[in-house]
């Protein structure tokens, strides 16, 4: 599967990397990169394979087009390095959230 250059960005953007980044862990030029997500031109097949690689490491997961959206789209796998614990003590309930709005019957 081919990506987008919508794809390409929102990936970046999951990840954080500027298209420097990307280019770096892609080995493709930076400007090749940028004329890319810009949309001015398209890249040559192993260009686009090697930047889908390169996020794909990093942990970015491409869609295909109605697998989840009605477009093609990308999602960020877990990462351990970027989880974080939670204090129970400072959880905060909203009066909203504990109201039982659901008809009577729908279980739950």
């Amino acid at each position: 599967m081919s990506i987008t250059s919508e794809q390409s960005r929102a990936a970046r953007a999951l990840l954080n990397w500027s298209q420097g980044k990307l280019a770096e862990c892609a080995g493709v030029g930076p400007a090749a990169l940028a004329e890319f997500e810009s949309n001015k031109r398209t890249v040559i097949s192993n260009d686009l394979a090697a930047i889908r690689t390169a996020l794909e490491a990093a942990g970015v997961a491409f869609l295909d087009a109605g697998a989840v959206s009605p477009g093609p789209g990308v999602s960020l796998l877990g990462r351990n390095e970027r989880s974080f614990d939670v204090d129970e003590d400072q959880i905060v309930q909203y009066r909203e959230n504990l109201v039982n709005d659901a008809p009577p019957g729908a279980g739950g």
